[in-house]
């Protein structure tokens, strides 16, 4: 589990903040230790399985003031979801063949007459 430790130490001078950076480096689990806060006057400490206490105690003997303002858990970012396919929007297609027709007699002729009615109808084909 990572850890993000902020701790505020008086440090007066250059030579201060060198010694406080050394102590907080060689510390067991420790990643990286920077300066923090508008006055540098803060560690901020990045690392796995920091004792922060025994931390504390050794910048204490060696600064004489230091005290522990954030411990918290660094979560990863999680790796950006890639965006999903567009759906194909729906298509209409239209067909340019001529209408197809199909005729039938309606009506029987007789021997007299030979009028006839002749029934025309679109012939719809289904694909």
């Amino acid at each position: 589990m990572k850890q993000k430790i902020v701790i505020k130490v008086s440090m007066h001078c250059s030579k201060c903040r060198t010694v406080a950076l050394q102590v907080a480096a060689v510390a067991y689990g420790v990643n990286s230790v920077a300066l923090h806060g508008p006055e540098k006057d803060k560690l901020m400490i990045l690392g796995e399985g920091v004792d922060v206490a025994c931390l504390t105690e050794a910048l204490r003997k060696k600064l004489c003031h230091a005290t522990i303002e954030i411990v918290e858990e660094v979560k990863e970012p999680s790796p950006p979801k890639p965006p999903a396919p567009p759906t194909p929007s729906p298509q209409i297609i239209y067909c340019q063949q001529p209408p197809q027709f199909e005729c039938y007699r309606v009506g029987g002729l007789t021997p007299t007459s030979s009028l006839g009615v002749v029934l025309v109808l679109p012939t719809v084909r289904v694909r």
